[in-house]
């Protein structure tokens, strides 16, 4: 399970995410479709800013490997950052 720790002036929540939950998720944004949408949605933004790029089609076949090699790692901490601020944000395996 992942762990993902915010910690902002007032407000302090970890949000627990089941393995299952990241592969749903993994499987909707590598939809064709979703894909697709994104590349649609972002056009009129980089046509404005004269910008030549398209999001690559990113394949579920090779991520999902990546996902089950991430059980077997519980406790690596995946992200640590401190904002100037105070915020923080931490992801934990």
């Amino acid at each position: 399970m992942m762990h993902v720790k915010v910690k902002a002036k007032d407000v302090r929540f970890t949000v627990p995410v089941p393995y299952i939950v990241l592969t749903i998720v993994l499987s909707i944004l590598t939809s064709k479709w979703i894909q697709l949408q994104a590349n649609k949605w972002t056009k009129a933004y980089f046509d404005r800013k004269n910008i030549d790029f398209t999001f690559p089609i990113i394949d579920k076949e090779m991520l999902k490997p990546i996902i089950k090699e991430l059980q077997n790692y519980k406790g690596v901490v995946l992200v640590d950052v401190k904002a100037q601020d105070g915020t923080e944000v931490k992801i934990r395996l």
